[in-house]
This record gives structure tokens, C-alpha cells and sequence, in this order.
């Protein structure tokens, strides 16, 4: 058998080798056991949080409980805007213009009998519907004028008195019932008397005065036009005059239905022949202004129940 002999030198690579061998060998288990750290991540950019758009509890109680005055304040400001714009001059008069422009005119409707034809006479002077053989000037048609004569005088004077008195007194006892009003002592918490259980007094006094005192007096006379002719002939009149005094404005309104037989010869009208008679007799300026109480008390004198 022959032998393989190595060189020293051969023997020192191989030993180079294997010692390189088992440090490749222990870097690889090291890298193994080595717990894993996770790469780092770029941090996410925070946002800004989104805005609480809903309000509190306490918040909506708060806006709801003043949701009637901010409605009052801007009902208030409505009226206050006109005043404003007359600071420094007189009222400003409203132009003369046809009732039956404005929005809130509507066409009066009344119950009607039924019409009949007037009767056809030949060789005859008089004309069906005529009140007189010569022309009458009273009002009769859309359009025509008459004068409405205003004299109202009211007064009342109411007294009442109430006078309202009266006394109780009740008393009750139990002086023998089979024997129980023995026990009455142990359940109540004094002694008793069973005789005089219950004594009830009452007294009750009312007294009251009340006083009712009122006069009116309104005379004037307005011109009025007519703005609709009933079936029945009945005229529907409308007058309205405004008077400007010393940065005072007096104005005066009546409506109403007005029969022509009630029209006098001078055309004029009284107001207690009026049906359905509206009127009005008021005015803006600087004396109403300092005689009104402020919107404010008014709306206080509303709300406030005591």
C-alpha cells in the first residue's frame, strides 16, 4: 500500500479552509437567531381633526329658547326701519291711487235677492230706476263720489260691586261606639277626649269693585268713492283722507256698504247707514311715537304671566 503524503503547505490551506468554513457557518446561525427589527416605516403625516359640527346639548336649549325673541326683535325691526328713514322730517302722506290697486282689496260679496226686470210702459215719462223726473246727482256708478258724515259720540259707564261673606264651624265626636273608643287613647299619641274628636272652624271674606268710565266723540266728514256695484244696487263705498300737522299724520279710513235710498240729496251719508262699516281714525308722527310704549314693554307685558 502506498502511502499519500501531503505537503505542510497544502495542510495549512486546507486548515485556512476549514477554519473559514466554520466562521461562515456561525455568522449564518448568528444572522438566524438574531430577532427580526422591523424596517422603520415614514411616519404618517397626523391630520388635523375634523371640526365638531354639531353643537352641544346645552347649546341648542340656549338657541331655541331664544329663537322667540330674536323672532320678536326682528318683527320689531320691520316698523323700526320706516321710523328710521322719517328721522328729521314729517311723516310721508301716501299717494293718491285707486282702491282697487291695492293688494289687499278684495270685491265684496253679499247675499243678493233675485233680480226682476224692470217693467216696459210705452208712452211713459218715467224711467225704470229713476228717483226723480230730473237727472239725480247722487252716486250711483263705480267711480262716482260721495261724502261719508263721521259723528260717532260713545260713552259708558259700568259699575259692579261684589260683596261675599261666609262662617263654618263643624264639630264631631264619638262618645260610645261598642266600646272602641276605649282603644282611642292607645293608638292616638295624646289623650283624647272622645266627645270633641273633630272641631273645624273656616271664615271666608271676598270683596270687589270694578268701574268701567269711556267716552268717544269722532265728527268729520271724508269723500269717498264708489268701487263696486252690488246686484241689488247696494254701492260699496271707500274714503280715506290724511291730514299732516306739525310732523303729524292723522289718517282716517271707513268702508262700507251703503244703500242708495240711505244717500241724502247733498250726496252725504251717515255712518249709521253704513253696513259692514269699517273705520279708523289713527296717524304716525313724533307725538304717537313719545305716547306709545316701546316695543319691548309691549312684548313684555305679553309674555311675562305675573
Amino acid at each position: 500500500m502506498i502511502g499519500h503524503r501531503t505537503s505542510p503547505a497544502g495542510e495549512k490551506r486546507r486548515g485556512e479552509q476549514r477554519r473559514g468554513e466554520q466562521r461562515g457557518t456561525e455568522k449564518r446561525s448568528a444572522v438566524r437567531r438574531a430577532p427580526t427589527v422591523p424596517s422603520p416605516q415614514p411616519e404618517a403625516i397626523a391630520s388635523p381633526p375634523a371640526p365638531n359640527t354639531q353643537p352641544p346639548p346645552d347649546c341648542v336649549r340656549r338657541l331655541l329658547l331664544l329663537a322667540p325673541l330674536s323672532a320678536a326683535l326682528l318683527l320689531a325691526g320691520c316698523g323700526a326701519l320706516q321710523r328710521l328713514s322719517e328721522v328729521g322730517r314729517p311723516p310721508t302722506m301716501t299717494p293718491t291711487a285707486d282702491p282697487t290697486k291695492d293688494p289687499n282689496w278684495r270685491p265684496l260679496t253679499l247675499p243678493m235677492p233675485a233680480r226682476e226686470p224692470p217693467p216696459s210702459e210705452a208712452d211713459s215719462l218715467w224711467r225704470a230706476g229713476s228717483r226723480a223726473f230730473f237727472k239725480d246727482q247722487r252716486a250711483a256708478q263705480v267711480g262716482d263720489l260721495i261724502t261719508v258724515v263721521v259723528d260717532v259720540t260713545d260713552s259708558a259707564n259700568v259699575q259692579n260691586a261684589t260683596t261675599a261673606t261666609r262662617v263654618s264651624a263643624d264639630t264631631g265626636g264619638t262618645t260610645n261606639l261598642f266600646g272602641l273608643e276605649n282603644l282611642l287613647p292607645t293608638i292616638l299619641p295624646k289623650p283624647i277626649n272622645p266627645s270633641s274628636l273633630v272641631n273645624v272652624n273656616s271664615a271666608n271674606n271676598n270683596t270687589g269693585t270694578g268701574q268701567i268710565q269711556r267716552s268717544e266723540a269722532v265728527t268729520v266728514r271724508v269723500a269717498g268713492v264708489v268701487t263696486q256695484v252690488l246686484p241689488n244696487g247696494n254701492l260699496v263705498v271707500v274714503a280715506r283722507q290724511e291730514i299732516e300737522v306739525n310732523s303729524e299724520l292723522r289718517v282716517l279710513q271707513v268702508t262700507g256698504v251703503v244703500r242708495p235710498q240711505d244717500i241724502a240729496s247733498d250726496n252725504t251719508v251717515m255712518h249709521d247707514r253704513m253696513a259692514e262699516a269699517r273705520i279708523t281714525y289713527g296717524g304716525r308722527g313724533q307725538l304717537t311715537d313719545v305716547q306709545s310704549p316701546r316695543w319691548g314693554q309691549q312684548i313684555m307685558d305679553i309674555m311675562l304671566p305675573f
